[in-house]
């Protein structure tokens, strides 16, 4: 009978604790209402997204989030005068030239002297384009592809090998290498002899001048020509009959233009002239005999003269 009672109690504190455990896991639904009614009890968190009624209340309300960084402090008033004074100071700057805009513009209207050439009488002679003096490799430089060395042959007797390494300083770097050799001696043929060599080997530019004047002429010259083209300098001729008729018999002494035209309007071309008897030319107004003859003989002039290869006979004296 005991065990019997042991095993009740046993059951029956084992099912005392199983319905212990059922009360605790048991979970409780509210309702409906219970949850509207938590839910207005509780603030609502402010809203990102609600508009503003004006500005100042949006950009106060950025102002007092985390996103928002003050501006940089405002420059001081001593750092805005000093701007404005470098600003006054800049402005004239950029009005005016600066120095080194002013000297390449001297330097490609004016012939650019070398230190080397101060106390030269030759610079007096330059008067009719402007030079100065300028930290340059050689003695004048007359533009940007040509330059000129000045020698006197006075002195490359006493220094026969300065024109050498002068020459060797200039390298490569122009295209017109030019020596004015100044003749102020009596003897020339040998200095000038190895001066003409010196310039040969060296790919140079030979002029020579037997003045100081020339010498200015010839620099002035060479920077006026600078830029002009190579065939400038050639004579210009006309390309009509009348003008090229008219330039051949003007040679003839004596012979004028109204002649020329008078010559041919009766024979039409030199040919006839030249086939022309001394009568022919003889009937033509306003010619002489004079202009005939000379005339006559110019045109029936050889062009190589006959030299007598006999030897004159020498006269004896008995």
């Amino acid at each position: 009978m005991e065990e019997k009672k042991k095993k009740e109690d046993e059951e029956y504190e084992t099912r005392e604790a199983y319905d212990k455990k059922k009360k605790k896991t048991v979970i409780t639904i509210p309702s409906y209402q219970e949850v509207i009614e938590s839910s207005q009890s509780q603030p609502k968190p402010p809203s990102l997204f609600n508009p503003s009624p004006s500005f100042s209340q949006a950009f106060s309300f950025i102002k007092n989030s985390e996103f928002y960084s003050p501006p940089p402090a405002a420059p001081s008033s001593t750092s805005s005068q000093s701007r404005q004074v470098n600003q006054t100071h800049v402005a004239p700057s950029s009005s005016s030239p600066s120095p080194h805009t002013t000297t390449t513009t001297q330097g490609r209207n004016a012939i650019l002297v070398s230190h080397r050439q101060k106390g030269n009488p030759l610079l007096k002679h330059i008067r009719n384009v402007r030079w100065v003096f300028a930290d340059v490799v050689c003695d004048y430089l007359l533009g940007q592809s040509s330059c000129a060395l000045y020698l006197s042959l006075r002195y490359h007797l006493l220094h026969p090998d300065y024109l050498y390494y002068r020459i060797r300083e200039l390298h490569k770097n122009f295209k017109l290498r030019v020596v004015l050799c100044h003749v102020d001696v009596e003897d020339v043929v040998k200095p000038l002899l190895e001066v003409t060599k010196t310039t040969m080997l060296h790919d140079c530019t030979l002029l020579c001048a037997w003045s100081l004047e020339e010498c200015g002429r010839y620099l002035e010259t060479l920077k006026v020509y600078e830029n002009k083209p190579s065939d400038l300098i050639q004579g210009q001729m006309d390309t009509d009959y009348l003008s090229r008729l008219n330039h051949a018999l003007t040679t003839v002494r004596h012979v004028n233009k109204t002649d020329v035209v008078t010559l041919g309007s009766t024979f039409g071309s030199l040919s006839n002239i030249m086939d022309a008897s001394m009568e022919d030319l003889a009937r033509c107004p306003g010619i002489g005999e004079r202009k005939v003859k000379r005339l006559h003989d110019t045109l029936h002039e050889p062009f190589k003269r006959v030299v007598s290869s006999q030897p004159a006979v020498s006269e004896t004296f008995l």
